[in-house]
C-alpha cells in the first residue's frame, strides 16, 4: 500500500485526470501528470506537470523517477509508453488491459472467448471485404475503426452494399470492424472497481442517453429492473476478473429483448460514473486512486437517485443560471472556450431514493 505523501502519476491531463487529482488530495497523495498540453485541465490541481509527448522516452524515464505508481485517464495512451513505465514503476491497469481495450477487434474476441455476448461482427481490412460481411451480418451495419474512435468518431453507418467503398474511405481506409445493427431498448453502463487483492465492487448501473453519439445524460437507477441489473453486475465482475484488472473499469451494455450485449469496455474512470461524486459515499475517482495505491476498496453505497447531464459546447455558458439552481451540483473542467461536441463540465441533480423523474 502506498502511504499518504506518495505521488501518483497520471498519463493525460484532461477532465478525468483533473477529477482523479481532486480525489487524491484528501487521501494525502500528490499527483504528477504527464501530458503534451501546457494548459490542460488537470495541471491546475496537480502538484507536478511534465509537459511532454507520451512517446518521449527521456520524459517517461524522468516521469517514472518522480512517481510511486502510474495510471492513465484515457485508453489511447500509446502502448509503448505503458510498457516502458511498467518496467520501472507499478502501472494500473496494466498494459495487457490497455492492449485489449485499444483494439475493437481484440476486445470483442476477448469478450466472446470469455463467454460474453457482443453485437455480431466481422473484421475488415479492405473495402472489398465489406459486401460479403454485409451478407453475413445484414443491413444496416456500422463500420468502426479498430483503434482511436470515441464519441462517434471513426464510425459510419452503412445502409447498402453500394456504400462500402465510401464508408471505408470515410474512416481513412483503416483496419476496421463491421458490426451488425443491434435493436436495443436502452444502453446502460456499470462502473466496476477491482483492487490489487482481487476485491471487486460495482456501482449501480446507469441508463445512458446520447446525442450525436456523445453521452448527454446518465440516469440512476437504470430502470431496467433487478434481474437485468444483477446480470450486468455479474458480467462486469467477470470482465474485471478475466483481465486480472486493477482500477476502475467502465462497461457499456445494450439491453435487448434477448438479454444484455456488451458494447465496449473502457479501462479507466468513465463519464457515466460522474454522478458518483455527489450520489455515493465514495466516488469512482477516489475508488480508482485507492486501487492504484494498493488500498482496499471503499463503499459503493448510493445515497440518492441521480441525473447527470454533460455540459457540451455552449451548454457551459449557462453556468450562472446553474450556480443559482439549488438542485444542481456543478462541475466545470476549466477547458477555456467551448466548442461543439466538447465536454466542458457536468451537472448532477440528486433525488430521494425512488423519486427520480424520467
Amino acid at each position: 500500500m502506498l502511504a499518504p505523501g506518495s505521488t501518483i502519476g497520471i498519463l493525460g491531463g484532461g477532465q478525468l485526470a483533473r477529477m482523479m487529482a481532486l480525489a487524491a488530495a484528501p487521501l494525502g497523495f500528490r499527483v504528477h501528470i504527464l501530458a503534451p498540453e501546457s494548459d490542460c485541465p488537470a495541471a491546475d490541481v496537480s502538484a507536478f506537470h511534465l509537459c511532454a509527448d507520451y512517446t518521449n522516452e527521456a520524459a517517461l524515464e524522468q516521469f517514472a523517477g518522480g512517481v510511486d505508481a502510474v495510471t492513465y485517464e484515457f485508453e489511447n495512451v500509446p502502448l509503448v509508453a505503458a510498457r516502458i513505465l511498467a518496467n520501472r514503476v507499478p502501472i494500473w491497469p496494466d498494459p495487457h488491459a490497455l492492449a485489449v481495450s485499444q483494439d475493437r477487434l481484440v476486445e470483442k474476441q476477448f469478450l466472446n472467448r470469455s463467454g460474453l455476448a457482443t453485437a455480431p461482427f466481422e473484421p475488415i481490412d479492405h473495402a472489398d471485404q465489406i459486401p460479403l460481411a454485409l451478407v453475413r451480418l445484414g443491413l444496416p451495419a456500422i463500420l468502426k475503426t479498430r483503434r482511436m474512435g470515441y464519441d462517434g468518431k471513426g464510425q459510419v453507418l452503412i445502409r447498402s452494399a453500394d456504400e462500402a467503398a465510401r464508408a471505408f474511405a470515410a474512416i481513412g481506409q483503416s483496419p476496421a470492424v463491421l458490426e451488425g445493427f443491434v435493436s436495443f431498448q436502452r444502453e446502460i453502463s456499470v462502473i466496476a472497481a477491482r483492487a490489487i487483492s482481487g476485491q471487486i465492487a460495482c456501482y449501480d448501473p446507469a441508463w445512458n442517453r446520447h446525442d450525436d453519439h456523445i453521452l448527454r445524460q446518465s440516469l440512476i437507477p437504470s430502470g431496467c429492473g433487478p434481474e437485468i441489473e444483477s446480470d450486468a453486475l455479474a458480467k462486469a465482475k467477470k470482465i474485471a476478473e478475466a483481465l486480472n484488472y486493477v482500477g476502475v473499469l467502465g462497461i457499456e451494455f445494450f439491453v435487448t429483448a434477448d438479454g444484455l450485449l456488451i458494447n465496449e469496455i473502457a479501462p479507466r474512470v468513465h463519464n457515466s460514473g460522474h454522478w458518483t461524486i455527489d450520489g455515493c459515499a465514495l466516488s469512482q475517482f477516489e475508488q480508482h486512486i485507492r486501487c492504484v495505491a494498493g488500498w482496499p476498496l471503499g463503499p459503493v453505497i448510493r445515497h440518492a437517485d441521480a441525473i447527470m447531464d454533460n455540459l457540451i459546447g455552449d451548454d457551459v455558458l449557462n453556468w450562472a443560471e446553474l450556480a443559482h439552481d439549488p438542485t444542481a451540483r456543478l462541475h466545470l473542467y476549466a477547458k477555456g472556450s467551448p466548442r461543439p461536441g466538447r465536454k466542458m463540465g457536468h451537472v448532477t441533480r440528486l433525488y430521494p431514493i425512488g423519486q427520480r423523474p424520467e
